[in-house]
């Protein structure tokens, strides 16, 4: 109950106004700065950063505290304006960071989401020769895995064919495309997040090769004369040198048998 009691009365002591939201976007590694748009800080002002509601920074009379706060260690900084740059930044720095300012008994609230994306890998692409249609079909697959919030998408050109997108991290994504093996457009499948991407440009000639060449049902039943006619060629080429091959032998016995009968 007092501590109800208390809270009403810092309530109506202190003002909150100027409630914002922000989303910031970062990649891995790199540093991030949640800018306060405050001038410099006076004496009697207060200002204090929370991460996730718990406290890991802030500002008492001009001096700037750090907490023990083993996620951040040794890579928070403010400045004279109570910006705060978060160096390195993981993973785990993705978040709800909020910065609460006194000014004159009147506080002022900015809260800033901050999302850490890592590194985009080039997606895989592969031909799937067992989904090769009978006509001049060929499936092609793009594929990426542990993903988060982001896109997949497949181009023809700088036209969007498809696209699928996640937001939870992924294990695998993948995203088909059926094309026309001696189609000689530009495919690309693009993978890609609000702040990077990363493109596959694709060769249907080299990857639908395979599904270009006849099966042997096609051979059979006349899909494939020009080989059969190659293969008959080939064979009547094949006895015609052994018969000749024996016509030689017998010739050579032949003259051989009459020279020893001549001596």
């Amino acid at each position: 109950m007092i501590r109800k009691l208390d809270l009403l009365f810092w309530l109506c002591l202190v003002g909150v106004f100027d409630v914002e939201s922000h989303g910031v976007s970062v990649m891995v590694g790199d540093s991030v700065t949640l800018d306060s748009n405050a001038s410099e800080i006076e004496q009697k002002n207060e200002i204090e950063w929370r991460f996730n509601d718990i406290r890991i920074a802030n500002v008492i009379m001009g001096n700037p505290t750090y907490h023990d706060y083993s996620r951040f260690k040794d890579r928070l900084k403010l400045d004279r304006n109570g910006s705060l740059t978060i160096k390195d930044t993981r993973i785990t720095d993705t978040g709800v960071y909020k910065l609460s300012t006194i000014i004159s008994n009147r506080e002022s609230i900015k809260r800033f989401s901050v999302t850490v994306y890592a590194p985009l890998s080039i997606p895989v692409v592969t031909s799937d020769i067992s989904q090769c249609s009978s006509g001049s079909k060929c499936s092609l697959l793009c594929s990426v895995v542990n993903v988060s919030d982001v896109t997949l998408s497949w181009y023809k050109g700088n036209s969007l064919l498809s696209s699928i997108s996640v937001s939870d991290l992924s294990i695998s994504l993948s995203l088909p495309l059926e094309v026309e093996y001696q189609d000689k457009n530009t495919y690309s499948c693009v993978l890609n997040n609000p702040i990077s991407n990363q493109t596959k440009h694709v060769c249907i000639t080299d990857l639908c090769r395979l599904c270009s060449v006849p099966s042997s049902d096609e051979v059979h039943y006349g899909g494939g004369t020009e080989a059969v006619i190659r293969l008959v060629v080939t064979a009547l080429v094949g006895l015609a040198a052994v018969a000749a091959f024996i016509v030689l032998v017998y010739d050579i016995r032949s003259r051989r048998v009459e020279q020893e009968t001549h001596r």
